[in-house]
């Protein structure tokens, strides 16, 4: 993992690497932004909740309509999820 001096600032690429392949997050995500994120998607129904799996970097791992598959997946890629505010 890498480590600063407390005084110095991570670049947004050192920032992004910070538990790559570790760390994942999960979000409920609009069906107007599926495509931008998961552009092999088809269209999806707008009134449907989504829920989508993102590496640390912010790759796209897993569309669901279903939140507690992402939580499922995450642990079958032996990644910690965090929660984002």
């Amino acid at each position: 993992m890498l480590m600063k001096e407390a005084n110095s600032h991570l670049t947004k690429t050192e920032l992004a690497g910070i538990g790559n392949g570790e760390v994942a997050y999960i979000r409920k995500i609009r069906s107007e932004d599926v495509s931008r994120c998961f552009p092999e998607a088809p269209d999806i129904d707008p009134s449907v909740d989504l829920w989508a799996l993102f590496g640390a970097d912010g790759t796209p791992i897993l569309l669901t309509d279903n939140r507690s598959s992402t939580f499922f997946k995450a642990a079958e890629d032996e990644l910690k999820t965090v929660s984002l505010h």
